[in-house]
């Protein structure tokens, strides 16, 4: 009896902890919506994608001539050269100047470098994207499993306390028996024993609970006095349309939309493209420029308006012309530097296609023997209440004896667990299934 009481009290204990926290009604759909905005992996990924984004943009623009335009302020002040009626003259003076020049570049030939770069730029920022959406399904996934278990963890305690309460029940059944000389002490002693146990039983499942419960908070970020109340999922009614595909319909649906194959597969060209650029280097580089430059200068006394727009401008144009011949092995280092990025490139690739090969196998496998599992359960548990209602008959009757009557329970309450945690693990198969394949709902 001491010991009942002491697991009902620290039972009550965690059960007002867990009260005394502000709890948050949360629906899957919201619970996502959260971990994706506060994962840390997926912000960091997000804000990698704006320096994609803007190398693309860069090297689209490098199509355009380059222009830049400059100003010079400035005095001289000490001996300063004059031309003066043919004669060159040194005087001691202060001189007071401005210059302007507008700078215009643009390269014409050079190895197809610009249009190489272009494409690798368009190839890494879509890689970046498939890189975000599978980071996305990554966050959908670990919330999912973790949600999923707190409501699992919900129904096992809420098992454990319908079986406890059996049990007392039947205690009082009991004590009313050997009252009235039905029962042996030692059933009432077994009996009381079994609802000590089971007391223990309903502790251990309500710790789980809760630590389970504070995992999802921690995962969602929300704040210490917070946690979650998740919404119950229909996992009683719950149907795939995967479940009708084989396994290479499965493997072809995942190398279409598996978004970290897609993402090397976008990294693979890009750096085939990128090794392009490097073998560029290699070629004549042909540039056409043009140049724009006047000034003023105190030594005139002609209005500064006119000697900078009218009197001294310049204009120069023309094309140059780079060849490389010795570079220090610079060019050739950049080109095998390339090819090994697109070597190790391929190689991950490669790992990948047979990650994936393997991951839809297993899925697949898991996903069937799920199903499996959860009509076996369902049988089980049928089967179980039935042999627990007949025994408890008979215990009352006086023809079975508390040792088939424990037995029974204990039968009846594995049947139920086994069963809620087939139907949670079949519906979390499917989402195992979904993110093996790359199809995974974001809830975008």
């Amino acid at each position: 009896m001491k010991n009942i009481i002491t697991s009902a009290l620290l039972l009550f204990t965690l059960v007002f902890r867990l009260q005394a926290q502000d709890t948050i009604p949360l629906a899957f759909e919201e619970a996502v919506r959260i971990g994706i905005s506060q994962n840390l992996d997926f912000q960091m990924l997000n804000n990698q994608q704006e320096v994609l984004r803007a190398e693309k943009i860069n090297a689209t623009f490098s199509h355009l001539p380059r222009v830049n335009m400059g100003s010079t302020l400035g005095r001289n002040i000490g001996q300063q050269f004059q031309q003066v009626e043919g004669e060159l003259i040194v005087s001691n003076e202060i001189q007071d100047y401005i210059t302007g020049n507008v700078d215009v570049s643009m390269p014409i030939f050079n190895g197809a470098r610009r249009i190489n770069l272009t494409l690798a730029r368009r190839h890494f920022e879509d890689a970046g994207k498939h890189d975000i959406a599978r980071a996305k399904e990554d966050v959908v996934f670990n919330v999912a499993q973790q949600y999923l278990q707190v409501l699992l963890d919900e129904q096992l305690y809420n098992i454990a306390l319908e079986n406890l309460e059996n049990q007392k029940k039947q205690l009082e059944q009991i004590e009313g028996f050997v009252d009235a000389g039905l029962r042996t002490l030692s059933d009432l002693y077994n009996q009381q024993s079994e609802v000590a146990r089971l007391e223990t039983v309903a502790l251990d499942a309500r710790i789980q609970w809760e630590t389970d419960l504070w995992t999802l908070a921690e995962t969602l970020q929300l704040e210490s006095n917070k946690i979650p109340q998740p919404i119950a999922v229909g996992v009683e009614s719950f149907g795939s349309d995967l479940a009708t595909l084989s396994y290479s319909e499965l493997y072809e649906l995942a190398v279409i939309n598996r978004k970290d194959l897609l993402q090397q597969q976008s990294l693979e060209e890009g750096n085939r493209k990128m090794l392009a650029v490097s073998r560029g280097l290699l070629y004549p580089q042909l540039n056409a420029f043009f140049n724009y430059s006047t000034f003023s200068t105190s030594f005139d006394q002609r209005p500064m308006r006119e000697q900078f727009f009218t009197i001294y401008p310049q204009r120069s144009f023309g094309l140059r012309l780079n060849i490389p011949i010795f570079n220090n092995f610079d060019n050739r280092t950049e080109v095998i530097r390339s090819k090994v990025d697109l070597k190790n490139q391929g190689l991950q690739k490669r790992a990948l296609e047979r990650q994936v090969a393997q991951e839809v196998k297993l899925s697949y496998e898991n996903y069937r023997a799920a199903i499996r599992r959860e009509q076996a359960t369902k049988i089980q548990l049928k089967a179980a209440e039935e042999a627990q209602m007949a025994i408890s008959e008979r215990f009352r009757l006086g023809v079975s004896n508390f040792v088939d009557l424990a037995q029974a329970n204990q039968q009846m309450v594995t049947a139920q667990s086994d069963f809620a945690q087939a139907q949670y693990t079949l519906y979390f198969q499917d989402i195992i299934m979904r993110y093996a394949l790359g199809i995974l709902d974001t809830m975008d």
